[in-house]
């Protein structure tokens, strides 16, 4: 009998099924903004935080201007230092501004811009089930910033993936933070709570 696949050796797995996905189709980020529900919008003025793609990570930026033009103000994560404990912070970027690799090779806003809390977290992703788990790269950052932000207030948690990365079911841990849902090119998955 095989043993139960590790986070490790599902990660190997979910990398290699993301790229497949990501080298289908180049314009499936502009699906993935057209499929947003309406209903799920923050009102005009709230924030939401997106990422810039990296890698094979869907393309959130069609779904970032489509955000902006209905009046939302968009932040992206700063990752703290690696090995930190810490929860990501968030600040405020517009298009046409500056942004640089931070301690990550991934693109984040100036230092100086302004820090915000989020009322959206638009979340990256691995892999994900349709309790609203997701599997991501093991250092933590998301389910401690989404558990640091819902205990000051309500925060929406969506995730972004290509329809491929739906798993059956993933392994969770007590300090996994589920999605409310997730947002593929085809269409939102509300997550469910199953037995």
């Amino acid at each position: 009998m095989d043993p139960t696949p590790t986070k490790s050796d599902l990660r190997i797995a979910a990398e290699a099924r993301r790229a497949l996905a990501h080298g289908v189709d180049a314009a499936v980020g502009e699906a993935l903004a057209a499929a947003f529900p309406d209903d799920l919008f923050p009102e005009a003025g709230r924030v939401a935080s997106a990422y810039w793609p990296y890698r094979t990570e869907i393309d959130s930026r069609p779904l970032m201007a489509r955000l902006a033009a209905a009046g939302v103000r968009i932040a992206l994560p700063v990752t703290p230092a690696r090995g930190s404990d810490q929860a990501l912070t968030f600040r405020i970027w517009s298009e046409g501004d500056h942004l640089s690799p931070g301690h990550f090779p991934v693109h984040e806003p100036h230092p100086d811009a302004e820090v915000a809390l989020p009322d959206l977290v638009l979340v990256p992703l691995l892999a994900f089930d349709r309790t609203g788990h997701r599997l991501g790269y093991g250092a933590g950052h998301y389910d401690r910033t989404l558990q640091h932000l819902r205990a000051l207030k309500p925060v929406q948690a969506i995730g972004l993936a290509f329809a491929d990365q739906a798993v059956e079911r993933l392994p969770a841990g007590p300090h996994d933070q589920r999605l409310d849902g997730i947002l593929t090119e085809r269409g939102y998955i509300p997550a469910v709570d199953i037995a």
